[in-house]
């Protein structure tokens, strides 16, 4: 176990004073592609994806749909608890049985994270496509912090460079910082806690680029200040990190040889 892992267990487990550590709301379907359609499910985790934990209690979302061809379809009713390492997770399935992207979409309700003195709400999509019709991928979601799609987020290789502008109540945001993580299965082992997390920026038009070196699920969370405050644990009036985040799939070119 690394040092920075052990760390944010601490923290999780005592509400200890650590460093910062990336927190990610993971909504990773079973598949980006749906070559027939059918049902796909999806996990919703709240963790430190590369370093494969710890798993933060996820109290149950306070929304959560998918949008296709322009409507919406509420999913809150069909979650199921899905427990991962001991903390609370959920997990729902979908039918799609329409040619169209499906943009699948979670707001978390706001976490408490002591050691930043902070509440978090990481608003997260994933873009599924069924029947690998190409179509609807860039649909918004209409969330409060969205990441808009430049490049076609299904169908991707390791290699291509994923672009996307970060988007705060229906306007570009200047230099945002983006965070980037890939969910780890354990077989990458990064050389030192700088390699967990990549950090980039978006240019003077919100928009970003960043090349997926190897296969995977990798999430894009732009963190933004909320307009509003909640109040903390001990009464005070704390600030809301708004995350923009989403998932995207990378694939092995070697798995279609």
């Amino acid at each position: 176990m690394t040092l920075s892992r052990a760390l944010a267990i601490l923290v999780a487990c005592t509400g200890a004073a650590a460093p910062a550590m990336a927190h990610f709301q993971q909504i990773i379907p079973g598949a980006d592609v749906l070559p027939d359609g059918g049902a796909v499910t999806l996990d919703l985790v709240f963790t430190h994806p590369v370093e494969m934990g710890p798993v933060m209690d996820m109290a149950r979302p306070a929304a959560l749909g998918v949008m296709t061809g322009g409507a919406t379809t509420d999913l809150s009713e069909m979650l199921v608890d899905a427990a991962r390492d001991g903390a609370q997770a959920w997990q729902v399935t979908h039918e799609l049985d329409e040619p169209d992207a499906a943009v699948f979409f979670v707001t978390p309700q706001p976490y408490w994270e002591p050691a930043e003195g902070k509440f978090i709400v990481h608003h997260a999509k994933v873009i599924v496509d069924s029947f690998a019709s190409g179509e609807g991928w860039d649909a918004m979601a209409g969330l409060p912090v969205e990441i808009a799609p430049l490049t076609r987020p299904t169908g991707l290789w390791a290699g291509n460079a994923f672009r996307g502008v970060v988007m705060q109540d229906g306007a570009p945001v200047p230099f945002a910082e983006i965070e980037v993580e890939f969910v780890n299965d354990g077989s990458v082992t990064p050389p030192n806690d700088a390699f967990i997390t990549q950090v980039i920026k978006a240019d003077a038009t919100g928009a970003f680029s960043y090349t997926m070196p190897f296969a995977g699920w990798w999430g894009f969370a732009a963190l933004l200040e909320g307009a509003e405050t909640l109040t903390a644990p001990d009464g005070t009036e704390a600030p809301v990190e708004e995350g923009a985040l989403i998932w995207v799939h990378a694939t092995d070119p070697a798995t279609a040889r």
